[in-house]
């Protein structure tokens, strides 16, 4: 059954709930939340739809179709559904972007499973793709409940992170009949890879990187030397913070005599 498109992301409410101050990006200097923008990133102003004129036909109907026509969900359930953009949300957070330009990333994901379209091979201990999906997300709220006795689209995002490193580390506290059937390693791998295919996709996640879009009929003439094309704008980098809810400025050394481990913060920010 069709899910509404009202999900392409999760609904209004949603929305607002996940982009309070406390997951947002931090001014170092100040200690203040950066404010959300329509392109978050080190390219303002430089936009790949503005250069469409310059692409074919077939390949700008493509890349329009992204943003005007993410596909509906038709794969999860509603309850999975909200359960993977919760997932998505952690591994790559938006808060930092404004609800309009926010990037479909579990629709992508659905789209995939849904039409069953593969890399061309899997993995011999593996299931396939759609089944280790379903069985990694109900592995992930056995975790959830395990450790913090709640689901975890209930958990802050602090919590979530736990959950979700305990898989990265392949080392979950739960749901030991579901990795008897799958490797975590290898769904971790998957549902990464899955998430950054959606995202980067997207001509909003270009314009985050500076990266210039389709190259064809026009190509490239910059080839060497870090240069921008005559299209592209120079990089301007600032600095900061990830915010205090998030583990991913979190640092963790591993190895060395006694592999004895610590962890420190505050390490500076890349966007």
């Amino acid at each position: 059954m069709e899910v509404s498109k009202v999900q392409n992301r999760t609904n209004d409410s949603d929305i607002m709930q996940q982009r309070d101050e406390s997951r947002l990006p931090v001014d170092p200097e100040t200690g203040q939340p950066l404010p959300t923008r329509a392109q978050p990133g080190y390219y303002p102003g430089f936009h790949t739809l503005s250069q469409q004129t310059y692409w074919d036909e077939a390949t700008r109907r493509v890349v329009l179709d992204r943003v005007e026509n993410p596909p509906p969900i038709r794969f999860f359930t509603a309850e999975e559904v909200r359960l993977m953009q919760a997932v998505c949300d952690r591994l790559l957070p938006q808060d930092d972007r404004d609800t309009e330009h926010q990037i479909p990333v579990v629709n992508y994901i659905d789209d995939r499973l849904f039409n069953r379209r593969i890399d061309g091979y899997r993995f011999e201990d593996m299931p396939e793709d759609h089944e280790a999906h379903r069985l990694g997300l109900r592995a992930i709220e056995a975790i959830a409940q395990h450790l913090f006795q709640n689901s975890f689209v209930q958990l802050g995002p602090h919590q979530q992170d736990q959950v979700l490193l305990s898989i990265h580390d392949g080392n979950p506290p739960a749901g030991e009949e579901i990795w008897k059937r799958m490797p975590v390693s290898r769904f971790w791998m998957l549902l990464l890879q899955d998430a950054i295919e959606g995202y980067y996709a997207h001509p909003y996640a270009w314009d985050e990187i500076g990266f210039g879009g389709p190259a064809y009929p026009r190509g490239y003439m910059r080839l060497t030397g870090g240069k921008p094309e005559p299209w592209e704008v120079e990089e301007q980098r600032y600095d900061w913070d990830a915010p205090s809810t998030s583990l991913s400025d979190a640092y963790t050394p591993v190895g060395g005599p006694g592999d004895h481990r610590h962890v420190t913060t505050g390490q500076e920010g890349t966007h």
